[in-house]
């Protein structure tokens, strides 16, 4: 598959490249504790990755390549999410 976009309430999470559609579905419910830490009501979905979420897991592989890992035990990497500001707040 290609890398991956998991969403929390349509906001970007992070970027993995699963195996498979059962792969991906996996680390859904295995890494749920992971995923909503910051909205345990929230709902998970996922797309396709865009340009930048691409370029940053691109980025978090050469990295992991960097240091001699290879490219089957690299899954992905966290996306920051912004949290919201006093102004944008409420």
């Amino acid at each position: 598959m290609l890398p991956t976009t998991i969403l929390i309430d349509e906001r970007p999470r992070c970027v993995v490249r699963p195996n498979d559609t059962k792969d991906l579905n996996r680390f859904i419910r295995n890494g749920k504790g992971f995923l909503l830490a910051r909205q345990p009501e929230g709902r998970i979905s996922h797309r396709p990755a865009s340009e930048e979420e691409l370029s940053r897991w691109r980025e978090a592989l050469a990295l992991h390549k960097a240091w001699g890992g290879d490219d089957e035990a690299f899954f992905g990497v966290p996306l920051e999410s912004e949290a919201p500001t006093a102004a944008t707040a409420g």
